[in-house]
């Protein structure tokens, strides 16, 4: 698991390193065209003095800036201020090779500038899309909204690599410093295409908690198509839609008027229990109420025998087939596909996890 999350962080730092590249350059790319602009308003100016001093007060400020928009651009056409001196015809020469010399560099960084952008925004959406191919037992957040960037901010908190899918970009642009090196997808999450972008056939669940119970539903009945094994939790505005999303194959569905009722109840009657919760999610260790799943090939071992608790990790129950034993004794059998619940740091968790696979009959 810790490989995993190294795996996922190390995604982060090449994603983010890219687009800052990428922005940087096209910042020098725009400082091209200003200038480039700047020296052609220079030469105009310049252009229409002169042609207006050559006409010898014969010829208007309309003539000579006509003279100097066909000299610059090499068009040729009628020449309504004669050039009759060497003087007149060479600066009207040192003009026409500046103008086209100007008037080459601007068009090309231009064409440049519009080709970098897109071609930037290809590239980084393929390296983004080549990291996500690579990542295994994510989760797939869709949906970046009040509550989405919520379950992220927990997700980053606990080291667990995730994708995020939403249809507005400015979403992604505003949290980018908030989560840096943000992976995600733009784009609607119930769209099969995007979800096997997102790399689901190796994701570990799925979060649909867009503002739309629809779409929520949609984004449900889409992921276990395309992979029935999957973990679904998913958000509902309506208790009334709950059982759809139920039906629909989400494991869980979470209504926040429902369960913030709930929260303020028992911030009335255990608020010493409420305070201690968020004390915990708010601490810097990160601390966290886990559970640990029992990896196949587990011998049946004591509890005393297998050495659970460590300075990292405080194991505080065991589940086995629905029923729930709190506070194992030393004498409890754990078996494989048993889930320990234990208050732990993310590397406690870790370490964890890696103890239980290497225990061996």
């Amino acid at each position: 698991m810790s490989k995993q999350v190294s795996t996922g962080s190390n995604t982060l730092g090449h994603v983010r390193a890219a687009g800052a590249f990428g922005i940087a350059q096209l910042w020098r790319i725009a400082a091209r065209v200003i200038w480039a602009g700047f020296v052609l308003l220079v030469l105009i100016v310049i252009g229409t003095l002169g042609f207006y001093l050559i006409g010898g007060g014969k010829s208007s400020w309309s003539d000579a800036i006509y003279m100097t928009l066909i000299t610059i651009s090499t068009v040729g056409y009628d020449e309504v201020v004669p050039l009759t001196t060497i003087g007149a015809r060479i600066f009207g020469g040192l003009l026409g090779i500046s103008g086209l010399g100007v008037l080459t560099f601007l068009f090309t960084s231009m064409s440049v500038f519009f080709l970098e952008k897109d071609l930037d925004l290809s590239l980084r959406r393929r390296k983004m899309e080549q990291r996500i191919s690579k990542l295994k037992d994510h989760y797939i957040v869709c949906g970046l909204g009040r509550v989405g960037c919520n379950v992220a901010h927990e997700m980053r908190n606990t080291s667990r690599p995730f994708v995020s899918i939403d249809p507005d970009q400015a979403r992604f642009d505003e949290n980018i410093e908030r989560f840096p090196g943000l992976i995600y997808l733009h784009g609607d999450a119930s769209d099969d295409d995007l979800l096997v972008r997102a790399a689901i056939e190796n994701a570990k669940g799925v979060f649909a908690v867009t503002g739309e119970d629809s779409r929520n539903l949609m984004i449900i009945i889409t992921a276990k198509q395309l992979n029935p094994a999957i973990r679904i939790v998913a958000r509902a505005q309506e208790t009334r839609n709950i059982e759809k999303m139920r039906k629909a194959g989400a494991d869980e569905i979470i209504c926040p008027d429902f369960t913030g009722g709930l929260r303020m109840a028992s911030a009335m009657v255990r608020p010493h229990v409420v305070s201690f919760l968020d004390e915990m999610l708010k601490s810097e260790n990160q601390l966290r109420v886990e559970e640990v799943v029992v990896p196949e090939r587990f011998p049946p071992t004591h509890v005393g025998a297998a050495h659970l608790r460590s300075r990292h990790n405080v194991p505080l129950a065991v589940r086995v087939n629905g029923a729930w034993t709190f506070n194992p004794a030393d004498d409890f059998v754990l078996r494989a596909g048993d889930v320990i619940v234990v208050m732990a740091t993310p590397a406690g968790r870790a370490e964890l996890e890696a103890h239980l696979r290497s225990i061996r009959v």
